[in-house]
């Protein structure tokens, strides 16, 4: 027995590796992820110029890891097989305290973290309006009082010291803003945004710099919109054993329209009617896209208030959950998301009449953006 068991067990080894092997040829390739939200790889183009540089291998191993036959399953499965060893980490997600799941922030690449501070900079010199700068630290930052003890993760408010250090802009600090509610749901705890309070925190934080009265927060009445909200990084994190989010409203939407302005496989522009909320989102896993109804690279609200100022926001998702906030303000409010928008937003002030201008993004998503050269135009 003790000389056919190795042997046993290099076959059963042979026979799983073979039926993996199977098991991925015969798996249909996907496009896109609900559960993560986000395109999957798909398999590289074989060329004589790719595999000597070594692109192909390394697009070859992200296809392989986004195609893996029953990837969510294994992506459960060692999280479950991590906690039951004691740790408290799992693809660079915390398990924190709260039944809350916290990212890892790494310390930021500083030649990009440069060079974006410095593509704001040059947007401030060619606008022909006021410029605006904030930056929204995020839970790794506010919440970090939950994290396991001793978990690394890089300090965001040094990346805030160095923003208001090499700004010409106006620049927003919102950590006071955000921190001083930190025991409230300012964030969710599966996902990587701020939650509709924590917006309005931030709303009221940059108040000061675009020029109008915050309203109070008693004057809304908080509406929940779904109770059973799992995000980003609950998919990221393999983790399957926390409770939902809540999903919350607070602006009324009677009166404002939201037009999505993209264009057709052969350049012409399309408007596509969108909407302040869109509850269709809500019976898909990607419900954070309810707001504004997701990614779109130009976007324009008309709030219908002919005497308010125009405001450009250059952002990211962040901004969904704030613009209901900013209705009342403005009597328009136009989006631009550089992964999608590759034409000038200095141009874009002067062709739409617009009166003011902010930036705003996450510090995560900020410091690794390699689209903000777009703002320079």
């Amino acid at each position: 027995m003790k000389k056919h068991y190795p042997l046993f067990l290099s076959l059963l080894f042979c026979a799983f590796l073979g039926s993996m092997a199977a098991a991925n040829a015969l798996t249909p390739d996907r496009a896109f992820s609900e559960l993560e939200n986000r395109a999957l790889a798909q398999r590289p183009a074989l060329s004589w110029k790719a595999v000597g540089s070594g692109e192909f291998m390394k697009d070859y191993e992200r296809y392989i890891t986004d195609q893996f036959a029953g990837r969510d399953g294994w992506t459960a499965a060692k999280a479950y097989l991590e906690r039951a060893a004691g740790k408290r980490e799992n693809n660079g997600v915390y398990f924190c305290d709260g039944s809350t799941l916290i990212t890892r922030f790494e310390e930021p690449d500083q030649k990009r973290l440069t060079n974006n501070f410095n593509y704001v900079n040059q947007f401030v010199e060619k606008s022909p309006v006021p410029v605006t700068f904030a930056l929204i630290p995020t839970q790794a930052s506010i919440w970090a009082e939950r994290l396991p003890e001793g978990a690394p993760n890089y300090d965001q408010r040094l990346v805030l010291s160095q923003a208001a250090q090499s700004s010409t802009a106006r620049f927003v600090d919102l950590y006071d803003a955000l921190y001083d509610h930190k025991d409230e749901a300012i964030f969710y705890r599966t996902d990587h945004h701020w939650t509709s309070l924590g917006a309005y925190y931030g709303y009221v934080g940059l108040s000061g710099a675009l020029g109008y009265e915050p309203a109070p927060l008693e004057q809304y009445t908080k509406t929940t919109v779904s109770t059973e909200f799992y995000g980003t990084v609950f998919s990221s994190s393999g983790v399957r054993w926390v409770e939902p989010d809540e999903m919350d409203i607070y602006v009324p939407e009677e009166g404002i329209t939201v037009t999505s302005h993209t264009y057709d496989n052969k350049g012409n522009p399309v408007e596509e009617p969108r909407e302040l909320y869109d509850r269709s989102y809500l019976e898909k896993k990607d419900k954070y896209s309810m707001f504004l109804g997701g990614q779109q690279p130009l976007g324009v609200v008309k709030t219908g208030n002919s005497d308010k100022p125009k405001l450009l926001l250059i952002r990211d998702s962040y901004s969904d959950s704030l613009v209901p906030f900013l209705t009342p303000h403005f009597s328009e409010i136009h989006l631009i998301d550089l992964r999608y928008y590759k034409l000038s937003p200095s141009q874009y002030i002067s062709d739409n009449g617009i009166d003011q201008a902010l930036v705003l993004y996450s510090v995560p998503n900020f410091v690794s953006d390699s689209n903000l050269l777009w703002i320079s135009r």
